[in-house]
């Protein structure tokens, strides 16, 4: 089945600047961006989300979003689900490489490691997965023009 760009998917990626786990959800988020996917992957700003920010709660409660966890305290998805709806999905660092090193201080992007590095993909990795099933199921359900309506009854997260 091919997936079109007509579906669009959005990330919340962690903010959380001192620890490493939300440095790794935003490299993951980052690298995943610079990849050339078979649909739109829109990355939504955690800040401006919390802030008010009308365009980036507009998409999450439009389109099917998934929640990119630092930490087991799971702000992105809280805050998703408060100003816009329930998330299509979670995938948090910890689940990875622990609450403990997710928690730990946070190191500068330059002085990431080879194995920070492995962790990052790895997470994007899962990430990608995730993205893709919602994709998939997305244009099963709907077509390849898929556009949420709020009742698309697809398991991408359109039925908020």
């Amino acid at each position: 089945m091919v997936v079109e760009k007509n579906i669009k998917i959005g990330v919340v990626s962690c903010s959380g600047e001192d620890c490493l786990g939300g440095t790794i959800s935003r490299m993951a988020t980052r690298k995943m961006m610079d990849e050339n996917t078979a649909y739109t992957v829109a990355t939504l700003c955690l800040p401006l989300f919390l802030a008010g920010g009308e365009e980036e709660r507009g998409f999450a409660r439009k389109y099917p979003t998934i929640a990119l966890e630092g930490c087991s305290k799971y702000c992105a998805k809280r805050a998703t689900e408060k100003y816009s709806g329930k998330v299509s999905d979670v995938l948090n660092v910890a689940d990875f490489i622990g609450d403990e090193m997710a928690e730990s201080k946070l190191l500068s992007t330059r002085n990431l490691t080879d194995e920070h590095m492995q962790m990052i993909n790895q997470v994007l990795t899962e990430l990608r997965k995730k993205l893709d099933a919602i994709a998939k199921d997305c244009a099963v359900a709907n077509g390849s023009d898929h556009e949420l309506t709020g009742n698309c009854g697809c398991s991408c997260g359109g039925n908020k």
